[in-house]
């Protein structure tokens, strides 16, 4: 599994580099770099949309997992938890921890390289973030770079969970799966952007019911 790996050192590098040159980068690079890794999350999260098998069952697991998420508020709890166990964690390292760790492209890059070995989503998210992290250091410094740790848990977690996966899965459950994973690809960028503040950590559950959705709505619809 080579995603979280590189994906993880590309968080510890850009983190470092960050803290070691961000006085040489400039303020106007710093504010925009970010709308434009917004955009690219936005295009990564279009392609498996438009392979979707059942457009129904795909509406029908994010409402559903929104839905959940809203009502469990479950970016305010790992807020709460991030806030509780990193001290002095500001304004900076928890959306950071968020960003990283727990995001839809992160998740959804994660269980789709172990169920079909295809490690691209996290691949292009690395390149994203090391250019994140390099911004993020320049002001809260070293300690994003040792985000990586955590993030690379979660991900290998993930990944190697999935495998088991695959066995009960069929192709398209498995497409109908990234396309509840792009949409909240799409959400996260609307956010990096800062087009909405969407509590994407909300949208996550949407990721547990499309499997379970698409089987459904194949078997009965």
């Amino acid at each position: 599994m080579t995603g979280p790996w590189l994906n993880s050192a590309a968080i510890a590098i850009g983190g470092l580099a960050g803290n070691a040159f961000g006085h040489h980068i400039p303020e106007r690079l710093r504010a925009a770099m970010p709308f434009y890794a917004g955009l690219c999350s936005m295009g990564l999260g279009i392609v498996p949309i438009a392979k979707v098998q059942n457009v129904g069952a795909m509406v029908l697991a994010f409402l559903a997992g929104a839905l959940a998420g809203e009502l469990l508020q479950l970016e305010a709890g790992i807020e709460r938890l991030v806030a509780s166990k990193v001290k002095d964690a500001g304004n900076i390292v928890v959306p950071a921890l968020l960003l990283f760790c727990v995001s839809g492209t992160g998740i959804f890059g994660a269980l789709r390289e172990g169920m079909t070995g295809d490690p691209s989503i996290l691949i292009a998210k690395a390149f994203l973030d090391l250019i994140t992290a390099a911004i993020f250091a320049t002001q809260a410094g070293v300690a994003i770079a040792f985000i990586a740790i955590p993030q690379w848990t979660v991900q290998m977690s993930l990944a190697a969970g999935a495998t088991f996966l695959l066995p009960l899965t069929t192709p398209a459950m498995v497409a109908d799966f990234s396309a509840v994973g792009g949409m909240v690809m799409i959400a996260t960028g609307f956010r990096i952007c800062g087009i909405a503040k969407i509590p994407v950590a909300n949208l996550l559950p949407a990721m547990v019911f499309a499997m379970p959705v698409s089987a459904l709505w194949t078997r009965f619809v």
